[in-house]
């Protein structure tokens, strides 16, 4: 078996690139891109990428050099995904939420030769540069070369320097093939963390890991050929869950929306018979708001939070089938998927919604995924009770940070990846996440989930927003305090529903100890960039909250853990 060597016809290196090339082959007239009124096939897609390839190599863009992007949805950012690894580059995609102070510290950070910027955001993109050029630090040779990507249906003459997308595909070699992928661990994406537990890191990302993510999730979701997918996930985010290849690799369309709005969302599935469509949990307010029915079902992938079986209760019977991912950067996106079981089609509703909350199992590309006691490393019982950290391992994690070498060892403990995040293994073998790990609140050595909690708030009919936070306590040094945002009423109020009303509601359906102490009532939570809650700033807020007198009383009856001394040992950390 020694004499059986590796050769060009048994063996060549994982790179997603190539689903593009299959699709130009095999669907080329097939619809590949819909964006308001302009159209393309596979054919003239593979063509456009090979023209920008070619464009970029003639403005000496070389292996490992990173080119930045800043657009929304739109179809340049898409075809950047394929365009700039076959240049040999490695692409950056931008969150276009950021401000510009943060936007100059990715454009320094990696180095970027190449800054692509939507006409929509030329404003903050030109404030960035600035303070790029003020930066003592930063040479002028260094300061990336600005491309504008004016709206390719409604063009609007908006410029930042000379270039523009569409002159570089105008002027670039339809025939261009580039080199060859010659090792699948070099990079092909650097995506910078949302910064939600510390400073934003960059992370690399394999040909390799893109490559068997990708496959990965279309086999995870069972998406079969031909998909019609709309993009109201951001394309900046994780490559867009590596969807951005993976409906290449399925022959599909990709209807790009620059405004994720509820009218767009609808008007575009009844328009383009939508069947897939990737979001986070926030979304489903923004669907349930407008509470329009569709014809056929259309597929739903969320992850970026769990979503609370409350809401998924409500989502569904609008004709979404909702799958419920669990992932982070680090992993290329998700890598637990909740398989649905047959059988659990005969459980009544609220019990199959509280199934779709579980993050499940790894999908099929990660080698490993486990729950475990930090300290020792040893696996948690699989009881759905033991709280432990969840960990990673496979060829789809990161390659690491970027110029952070003491961040990746740290990351990378005993050939896992550590996640952060607190969750449980139930008889079944799924996971489910009960918190980050500096959420936990410690209530009287008392371990108490944050999501848990939030979960049960949803159950309210008026809460629209909900977060959980620890809170000073007198006696048991920290408790639940919870911070509301509530739907209006027929008259458009929220001041009808009170604290006590949402204090009551949770003893219904969450044991006393981990019932909120305090109930705020905000507008609308605070959101980073991704629209993740800013639970760092409710922690702030939270601090200076005073418990009432009557819920600081010592509960004689209250002596032991729930989960026993061994949990309070496991999480002293936190």
């Amino acid at each position: 078996m020694d004499q059986l060597p590796k050769c060009e016809a048994n063996y060549t290196p994982l790179t997603p690139i190539t689903f593009l090339q299959r699709a130009s082959s095999f669907y080329a007239k097939r619809t590949s891109i819909i964006y308001e009124g302009t159209q393309f096939t596979w054919g003239q897609t593979y063509e456009r990428c090979r023209r920008l390839a070619s464009s970029l190599r003639a403005l000496n863009i070389v292996k490992n050099d990173v080119v930045s992007v800043l657009a929304p949805n739109v179809p340049a950012m898409y075809e950047m995904h394929f365009a700039v690894p076959m240049a040999g580059a490695v692409l950056n995609t931008i969150n276009s939420r950021l401000d510009a102070k943060n936007i100059a510290t990715i454009l320094r950070h990696s180095e970027a030769k190449v800054f692509f910027v939507d006409y929509q955001y030329v404003q903050v993109a030109g404030e960035a540069l600035r303070i790029l050029v003020r930066d003592s630090k930063v040479s002028e040779s260094s300061i990336p070369l600005v491309i504008v990507i004016d709206d390719i249906d409604s063009p609007t003459g908006v410029r930042l320097g000379e270039l523009e997308y569409e002159q570089l595909i105008l002027k670039g070699n339809p025939r261009y093939v580039g080199s060859a992928i010659a090792d699948e661990w070099d990079p092909i994406a650097l995506n910078y963390t949302s910064g939600t537990t510390s400073e934003p890191k960059g992370v690399a990302y394999s040909h390799r890991g893109a490559y068997l993510s990708t496959l990965s999730l279309i086999l995870g979701w069972e998406m079969g050929s031909e998909p019609v997918y709309l993009w109201t996930l951001p394309m900046f985010h994780c490559n867009g869950w590596t969807f951005t290849w993976g409906i290449a690799a399925r022959g599909g369309t990709n209807v790009c929306l620059r405004n994720t709005t509820a009218p767009e969302i609808y008007r575009s599935i009844a328009l383009h018979k939508v069947t897939h469509m990737c979001c986070a949990p926030i979304v489903f307010n923004i669907l349930l708001q407008a509470e329009q029915r569709i014809k056929s079902p259309v597929q739903i992938l969320t992850g970026g939070a769990p979503p609370p079986a409350a809401l998924l209760e409500k989502i569904e019977p609008l004709g979404f089938h909702v799958t419920h991912a669990y992932g982070l950067t680090e992993a290329t996106g998700p890598a637990l998927v909740c398989e649905w079981q047959g059988k659990w089609n005969q459980l009544p509703r609220d019990d199959q919604a509280k199934l779709k909350a579980r993050q499940g199992i790894s999908v099929l590309t990660l080698a490993d995924v486990d729950v475990k006691d930090l300290k020792t490393m040893e696996s948690v019982p699989h009881d759905g009770q033991t709280l432990g950290e969840i960990v990673l391992r496979g060829s789809s994690i990161m390659k690491g940070y970027f110029k952070d070498r003491k961040a990746t060892s740290e990351a990378f403990k005993g050939g896992w990846f550590v996640t952060g995040d607190v969750g449980v293994v139930h008889p079944d073998g799924y996971l489910e996440i009960k918190d980050r790990s500096k959420d936990v609140i410690i209530s009287g050595g008392e371990n108490i989930s944050s999501v848990e909690v939030e979960s049960a708030l949803y159950k309210h009919p008026r809460v629209l927003e909900a977060a959980v936070v620890a809170m000073p306590h007198p006696h048991w040094g920290e408790s639940p305090c919870a911070f509301v945002a509530l739907t209006k009423n027929s008259a458009g109020k929220t001041d009808d529903v009170r604290e006590a009303e949402i204090v009551s509601h949770c003893r219904k359906n969450l044991p006393h100890f981990m019932v909120p102490k305090k109930v705020e009532f905000l507008p609308e939570l605070p959101k980073n960039s991704t629209g993740k809650i800013l639970k760092n700033e409710l922690r702030a807020k939270a601090k200076e909250l005073l418990v009432s007198n009557k819920s600081s009383r010592v509960n004689p009856q209250r002596t032991n853990p729930p989960y026993g001394e061994q949990n309070l040992q496991a999480f002293s950390r936190l």
